[in-house]
């Protein structure tokens, strides 16, 4: 990555979007080992070349808001990182459409923000449109249309709803063991969703089955 970077600085200049390309692929590698401080200005370096090149409303500037978003949230720094999702979710909505499947992607990643802050109420109904835009686009047995089920049912979960959050956690498993296979890390996260239902519910028995059964895929991976 670093070597692609250097590559495109020099064939193309420092300003160039393609260099964006570059400096977002090194940070989001950064971002993965969880060292934020070294990709945090890579990724606003991406987002300063995306706003002057592309312009403030271009689809590109949009997926690097979310970028820069998403290590002010790794770092707990969600004050920041909610303008960013929410100016990214707005020119998606705008340059590409409120049923784009971009649109549901910040759709969820604002939702998720909201819901680490405990605003339950305003993000249940960005979840809910996310997998809306999903289950159209995608399909109802898409492993996109299962990690919005299964983001869904971990906020009804902890709003209490646990019916309505039983039923969709089992219709992402239901996916993903479809789509993805029983032993794939998704249908594992799945299971741990409904292992923490019945904790809660204290069904300890029936939450040590998918317990173990989680266990069993993360062996198998590593």
């Amino acid at each position: 990555f670093r070597r692609s970077l250097a590559i495109r600085e020099n064939a193309f200049g420092t300003d160039h979007p393609y260099t964006a390309v570059g400096l977002n692929n090194l940070a989001s590698l950064l971002q993965a080992k969880s060292r934020y401080s070294e990709a945090e200005p890579l990724f606003r370096r991406a987002l300063d070349i995306a706003e002057k090149a592309l312009g403030p409303d271009h689809p590109d500037t949009a997926t690097n808001l979310n970028n820069l978003a998403g290590i002010f949230k790794n770092q707990g720094k969600n004050n920041d990182a909610e303008p960013l999702l929410r100016r990214s979710l707005a020119i998606r909505e705008k340059a590409l459409g409120p049923e784009h499947p971009d649109t549901a992607t910040s759709l969820n990643n604002l939702a998720s923000l909201l819901q680490n802050q405990c605003k339950y109420g305003e993000a249940e109904p960005l979840f809910r449109r996310s997998l809306v835009i999903r289950e159209k686009v995608l399909g109802s047995e898409h492993p996109g249309t299962a990690t919005g089920l299964a983001n869904l049912a971990s906020l009804l979960q902890k709003q209490g709803k646990y019916v309505d959050s039983e039923s969709l956690y089992r219709r992402s498993l239901a996916i993903r063991q479809k789509t993805l296979g029983t032993n794939h890390p998704d249908t594992g996260g799945s299971l741990l969703g409904l292992a923490s239902l019945f904790r809660r519910l204290g069904m300890n028995k029936k939450a040590k089955g998918f317990e173990q059964r989680a266990r069993k895929i993360q062996r198998k991976k590593r």
